[in-house]
């Protein structure tokens, strides 16, 4: 295993256990708005993907690329659909109208007289 494969690795294990930490320790309460805006910056890692999809030179990269692309886009279109139905809850509700009196117009479909 080459010197550099190996500081690349460690810095990928220390990178999730730092995030699962990080992410452990956030009140549920927050997870929603914190996710949605997390998720959004993949926009960033689409880019990155997209930028090495141009210099890819063997079917592995292809594929890894695109594996990239596809989850970043998942994530970037998961986090403004979560974003959507978070502010979809504080949205004012349509109130119903005043019920309809007996023998008018709106009742029942009948001609009032």
């Amino acid at each position: 295993m080459s010197g550099e494969l190996l500081g690349d690795l460690s810095l990928f294990v220390l990178a999730l256990l730092v995030g699962f930490e990080v992410i452990s320790q956030i009140p549920a309460t927050l997870h929603t708005p914190m996710m949605s805006g997390a998720n959004s910056v993949h926009g960033v890692v689409l880019v990155g993907a997209v930028l090495l999809a141009g210099v890819a030179d063997s079917p592995t990269a292809y594929v890894l690329t695109f594996l990239a692309a596809a989850f970043a886009a998942m994530n970037v279109v998961g986090g403004y659909v979560v974003t959507d139905r978070m502010l979809g809850m504080f949205r004012a509700r349509p109130r119903p109208g005043p019920a309809p009196r007996p023998g008018s117009a709106t009742d029942a479909g009948q001609v009032a007289p």
